[in-house]
């Protein structure tokens, strides 16, 4: 199972990331389609390639809270970190819906390599959707190609902890070069990446939501550790905190303003990659579970164990979610292809949301497993073990509390309007 369809000719149709030109006429734009498949297929074997890599190391990855290195060696050599950069920039113009996908696979077989590739590809997002016109971060869009860089975010710090609409650290400008120093109290996989995407002030007498983002490239900072990170689940994304002091050129500042990247990439992509992650992560404690029930089946001459109904509610329960993924992803990219305002009450607070459901929902499916699995789900070693899956889930509800979320779009709900028909 994919988490997208992948043959529908409307998805596309509607990809805002894909660079191709369609031609007017029928036979050109089913021409169009049919090489977006091709790309789509092709990009789906290359990331399960990897994920076989991925799964054969996930247990040493969580037990020993390590970054996934043989997983992302497989990533690169099947050159998965560029799919979403321009073809005219060396990459392959996929699309967000393509790079869903990826996510989903590669969270069915290793939760932190799953969740360090849709950060990382949240980050070429902003740089593809929000630095068109900058001549330096389209040569890092290319070098990211060639050399399949990986960049990290840091987005956190202080006293904020998961609001990234403030910052405290601020650009400083001198003439043509800047500085910044930040206390990043969690940066995922940041001693690993090649290349850090980070919000600042504008300046130093800058309001704290007056934000800008700055990519810095290795030989531009320096890293100091300030915290570890030994952690129930998630422990191979390797989120440690570090003092951030990096310098360069006011060239490598997005020319954007921050907010307006953030409400048209940053928390959409975010919210429906780590999404897809959490959706692969529930679909391999499922197909744990199936395994568990199937093998006590035949051990009983075909008698259904205790645990059986969990695995109905956990099957339904993934169904719902790869639903609500696929429906909240086609609507991100019907919007950007049809050029409304992804900043839309009403869009805004559905993306918001679709967070605190996937996760609030993939945390009840792995739960089920367990369930269905008993004391084989429980324990850390066997096939039908579900707790790395559990851990790894459990963090859905604390990356950007769902608290802090639900709170935020408080009253943003009391002025969306109840659907007038079930099909609006």
């Amino acid at each position: 199972m994919t988490l997208v369809d992948t043959s529908s000719d409307r998805r596309a149709a509607t990809s805002p990331f894909d660079r191709r030109r369609t031609a007017s006429s029928g036979r050109a734009s089913r021409r169009a389609a049919g090489q977006v498949l091709l790309l789509t297929q092709d990009i789906k074997r290359r990331a399960q390639a990897a994920a076989a890599v991925a799964t054969a190391h996930a247990m040493a990855t969580d037990a020993e809270a390590r970054f996934p290195s043989e997983a992302f060696a497989a990533i690169r050599a099947q050159r998965l970190l560029g799919i979403l950069v321009p073809v005219e920039l060396g990459g392959e113009g996929a699309s967000i819906s393509d790079v869903v996908d990826v996510c989903y696979v590669l969270g069915r077989a290793c939760g932190s390599t799953a969740m360090i590739f849709a950060m990382h590809q949240i980050m070429v997002a902003c740089l593809v959707r929000h630095a068109a016109g900058s001549a330096w971060h389209q040569q890092l869009l290319r070098r990211l190609v060639d050399e399949q860089l990986l960049l990290a975010s840091s987005t956190t710090e202080g006293q904020g902890g998961g609001d990234l609409r403030k910052s405290d650290c601020a650009v400083v400008q001198d003439g043509e070069r800047f500085t910044l120093t930040k206390s990043a109290t969690v940066m995922s996989y940041g001693a690993h990446a090649d290349a850090i995407v980070t919000t600042a002030r504008r300046a130093p007498d800058a309001p704290a939501t007056d934000q800008v983002l700055v990519a810095v490239v290795k030989e531009d900072y320096s890293l100091g550790r300030l915290s570890g990170w030994d952690t129930l689940g998630m422990r191979g994304t390797c989120s440690a905190g570090f003092k951030l002091e990096a310098s360069g050129g006011v060239e490598q500042i997005l020319p954007e303003p921050y907010h307006r990247i953030h409400a048209h990439t940053v928390m959409p992509v975010a919210h429906l990659t780590w999404s897809a992650v959490w959706t692969g992560i529930a679909a391999s404690a499922v197909e744990r579970a199936r395994a568990f029930v199937r093998k006590a089946m035949r051990g009983s001459a075909g008698v259904l164990p205790p645990g059986a109904a969990h695995l109905t509610r956990a099957s339904a329960s993934l169904r719902v979610l790869q639903g609500t993924v696929t429906s909240a992803l086609q609507r991100y990219e019907t919007i950007l292809a049809e050029g409304r305002d992804p900043e839309a009450l009403d869009f805004q607070t559905t993306l918001n949301l679709l967070k605190v459901n996937a996760s609030e929902l993939s945390i009840a499916i792995v739960t089920s497993t367990m369930q269905a699995c008993g004391l084989a789900g429980y324990r850390n070693d066997g096939d039908f073990s579900v707790a790395r899956q559990l851990r790894d889930v459990l963090s859905s509800s604390v990356m950007i509390n769902n608290d802090r979320i639900l709170g935020n779009v408080a009253g943003a709900a009391l002025l969306v309007e109840v659907p007038a028909l079930l099909t609006d």
